[in-house]
């Protein structure tokens, strides 16, 4: 009797085990979708969470990862690096293994502190901060290309076409905007043009009447902007209002349609260095009238990029054969992946092996092209 109860006990005790290891096995692989839903910045975020969502949707369409369906769960961080974090500890929380994002360099970084502690894989598809992954870590990937790339492309552009008399390089003090302008001032110091004025704004600054005046002063004919679009957006339309007479240009980060309703007509011919417009490319056509269909704009830089970050994970888990991180880690360090932006390799880093900006000039209420 004694035996069989303590059988009866071990099998009770084994049937709960087996009913509680069943409960934890998820039926979905959870991805978190961290960017900014609210804040300065979150048509940006709208770019990522569209295209994230979307591909969550396809792959699911297709039959899922692993024979288990993707499941987007979505974080605003508000392009904040204090609400990254606290974002960051509430994906921990929900037990999210892989996340899309952040969005802002000075978010993604802290974030990906927690991650990598954590044992969580990051992709992101708008950070663009080379600083992101100099720190040896292991589980932070990009879908988009470095400033320290970036930033030549523009220099170059402005050193060989544009020949400018007198540049100025202003940055909005921040992580990304700093890194991007001081990147591009090495290469136009490197190329001999003369960077007369390389100063800093505020963020959330609307007033630049003292900045302009001082560009007029140094006869400033030729200026580029490290930043975000909600300040470069003002500082063309008040420059044009002040009668400075000079070409601007941009990061990424301005790049979006806001600038032409803050700045008006002043944005016209401002270049922009851009991922390349992956929605024009007729690979893309069946999945550019995918977001069309649902009314979204798949034109913005970050749509194709946060959709491939998807493609990534779920391309790396099925080649690890295990939702384990750091297998997927190993299996995306070691892989190539087909994706809507091209052929993706990645270095030890976690960097893309092989990503182009492309400069661009903006229109005032007609598409941008390809500058010439």
């Amino acid at each position: 009797m004694h035996n069989a109860t303590r059988m009866t006990k071990l099998f009770a005790a084994m049937v709960l085990a087996g009913a509680a290891s069943y409960s934890f096995a998820a039926d979905t692989i959870k991805i978190g979708i961290a960017g900014p839903k609210t804040g300065p910045v979150a048509e940006y975020g709208t770019m990522q969470f569209n295209g994230a969502k979307m591909a969550i949707e396809q792959i699911n369409a297709k039959g899922g990862v692993a024979g288990k369906k993707l499941e987007a769960v979505e974080y605003d961080d508000a392009c904040d690096p204090k609400q990254a974090v606290a974002v960051a500890n509430k994906v921990v929380n929900d037990g999210v293994k892989f996340v899309v994002g952040h969005l802002c360099s000075s978010s993604t970084q802290p974030a990906s502190d927690v991650y990598e502690d954590e044992g969580i894989i990051m992709v992101t598809p708008a950070a663009t901060s080379p600083d992101i992954t100099t720190r040896g870590y292991k589980l932070v990937f990009r879908t988009i290309g470095l400033d320290s790339a970036q930033g030549p492309v523009a220099g170059n552009w402005i050193a060989d076409h544009i020949k400018p008399k007198v540049v100025a390089v202003i940055h909005d003090k921040q992580q990304y905007g700093e890194g991007i302008a001081t990147s591009v001032k090495k290469t136009l110091d490197a190329k001999g043009v003369k960077v007369a004025v390389f100063e800093g704004i505020n963020a959330g600054d609307k007033d630049f009447s003292s900045l302009i005046a001082k560009l007029k002063q140094n006869n400033v004919d030729f200026v580029y902007y490290g930043g975000y679009h909600p300040e470069l957006g003002q500082i063309l339309r008040q420059s044009k209002e002040k009668g400075l007479n000079a070409k601007f240009m941009g990061p990424e980060g301005v790049g979006n349609d806001s600038i032409s309703q803050i700045a008006g007509e002043a944005s016209e011919g401002l270049l922009v260095t851009l991922p390349k417009s992956f929605d024009s490319d007729p690979k893309n056509q069946a999945l550019t009238a995918a977001f069309k269909d649902k009314k979204q704009d798949p034109s913005g830089p970050f749509v194709f990029p946060s959709y491939s970050a998807v493609q990534v994970i779920a391309d790396g888990i099925t080649a690890a054969k295990s939702e384990d991180t750091a297998k997927v880690a190993d299996a995306i360090r070691a892989g190539s992946f087909d994706t809507p932006i091209g052929k993706l390799a990645y270095d030890d880093k976690g960097d893309l092996k092989d990503f182009q900006f492309v400069v661009y000039e903006w229109h005032y209420g007609k598409p941008k092209t390809e500058a010439k």
